[in-house]
């Protein structure tokens, strides 16, 4: 298979797109890698002796910044590396795009470049978010559209439950429904209508989720609008940056504080990668008609490591044709 990473999206270019892109060629020999955006800036972070066999440079002359406006961006930058990684795909010379750049404009690239699947009305930015057992939930939409309607949501929902049955083999993955309390009638008047689809819906659906139950693994799934599911997702980094911060001063602040860190470093240091976004790699932007995964813009060469394999096993997986098949049956239906 063949996937194109913008190479030159992100908070750190080429540097470590790059460096994931080789260890991923390294790793999985099946994959080629097709490294999108300026050739001159792109070469000189490749091996002295040349990039591996599975590893290409596709030319791209131009860049997609991080305050450009997405759609206008997209359709005046046609040489951009986002706008490329996409047309690849839209042409079959790829079979999925790996970016950590501006996600307004991977959206766009998305939906005007690649293309919907048929039947979905917008689709959904999904990460996976971390659990204190570590298996993690996916969550969407958590930004791509600020206002989403209770269609949207039964959107989300079959989408995301396809995904963690295809690519994290779940056989039937729980699916909750963020709200402000566990009981059916609570919430605002998007989740009060969307509960009933959800409930007839072909998914295990096990009713309204809080947001407090979430680390403790209280579903698998959690669908909701991209407003709230934005700001619980900045509200759990803050809280993780803000922790692990605290106990990085109290851990230094005398002689005996010092040994019980060495101590419990290895522990630490376990629950911190459990926590830690780049192990899950990136988030698909589920409803586009191919496979389009965002990186986080600070994102280092593990992460892109790890989002070509997630990439790898939704290709082999046959999630597009999945999503595909299930909204369209439930269309049928």
């Amino acid at each position: 298979m063949r996937i194109a990473i913008d190479a030159m999206g992100g908070d750190h270019g080429p540097a470590m797109t790059v460096a994931g892109a080789l260890l991923a060629a390294k790793e999985w020999n099946d994959a080629h890698i097709v490294l999108v955006g300026d050739e001159a800036l792109i070469t000189p972070h490749l091996p002295a002796g040349g990039a591996p066999s599975n590893v290409t440079i596709h030319h791209a002359s131009d860049v997609i910044a991080g305050d450009d406006e997405p759609v206008r961006a997209v359709r005046r930058k046609k040489d951009a590396s986002m706008v490329v990684c996409g047309r690849l795909i839209r042409e079959g010379a790829a079979d999925a795009m790996i970016s950590a750049g501006n996600t307004g404009a991977l959206m766009a690239t998305g939906l005007l470049i690649v293309g919907r699947i048929d039947g979905i009305e917008r689709p959904a930015l999904a990460p996976m978010l971390p659990t204190m057992d570590g298996s993690g939930f996916l969550a969407l939409d958590l930004g791509a559209n600020m206002d989403s309607t209770e269609h949207n949501l039964l959107q989300y929902a079959i989408m995301g439950s396809v995904y963690r049955n295809k690519v994290h083999g779940i056989s039937k993955p729980r699916v909750g429904l963020l709200n402000v309390g566990t009981e059916a009638g609570k919430g605002n008047e998007l989740t009060k209508a969307a509960f009933p689809l959800l409930e007839q819906a072909p998914i295990h659906f096990v009713g309204n989720v809080e947001a407090r139950d979430l680390l403790h693994g209280s579903c698998d799934v959690l669908v909701c609008d991209g407003f709230a599911g934005n700001i619980l997702l900045k509200a759990m980094e803050g809280t993780a940056g803000a922790v692990f911060k605290a106990l990085k001063t109290e851990f230094t602040r005398s002689f005996i504080s010092k040994l019980a860190a060495a101590i419990l470093k290895p522990g630490l240091t376990a629950f911190k990668q459990k926590m830690d976004y780049t192990e899950h790699g990136a988030a698909p932007l589920l409803g586009i008609d191919g496979l389009v995964l965002k990186c986080h813009g600070s994102s280092d060469s593990n992460a892109f490591k790890n989002a070509v394999r997630q990439a790898r096993i939704a290709h082999t997986s046959g999630l597009v044709g999945a999503i595909s098949s299930e909204t369209s049956r439930k269309r049928d239906g």
